[in-house]
């Protein structure tokens, strides 16, 4: 299946699964579900939320290999930079950026996007994958 086919696939199913989560842990465990089962080139899709006692991410619902990292200082890592800043990190090649926590040597590339609710980030979502991005016109890479 193209990917723009398959992508347009992925979001029908996620929007006819979204209704049926009661609960917004419920929710994520789908995303991560219908993401990591139908997006072959995602190697590893999960959420961490931030602990309201700590600064620090906590590992939630995800698909793919375990992680060592299930608490991650909002001053460490990738996922740490995003859900610290409030931005979206792109990582074409994860072994050129030492932000990188390595989980697994297969992973070559991250994209890490905050989540907000009442105006304020509570989490990140965070996709690994085994091919590395391609670098897009006027973008130098991560950052």
């Amino acid at each position: 299946m193209p990917t723009k086919n398959r992508m347009a696939q992925v979001l029908k199913d996620l929007d006819e699964l979204e209704h049926s989560a009661l609960t917004s842990n419920e929710l994520m465990g789908v995303i991560v579900r219908v993401l990591q089962s139908k997006m072959l080139k995602y190697n590893w899709v999960g959420f961490y939320m931030l602990d309201s006692s700590s600064p620090m991410l906590v590992l939630g619902p995800f698909e793919g290999a375990m992680t060592p990292h299930t608490r991650i200082p909002l001053n460490q890592g990738i996922c740490g930079a995003a859900a610290s800043t409030g931005k979206t990190v792109v990582v074409d090649d994860v072994s050129r950026d030492p932000r990188y926590l390595a989980c697994s040597v297969e992973t070559r590339s991250e994209i890490v996007v905050p989540v907000f609710a009442d105006g304020g980030v509570v989490g990140e979502f965070d996709i690994d994958s085994t091919f590395p991005c391609c670098i897009q016109p006027g973008r130098s890479g991560p950052g």
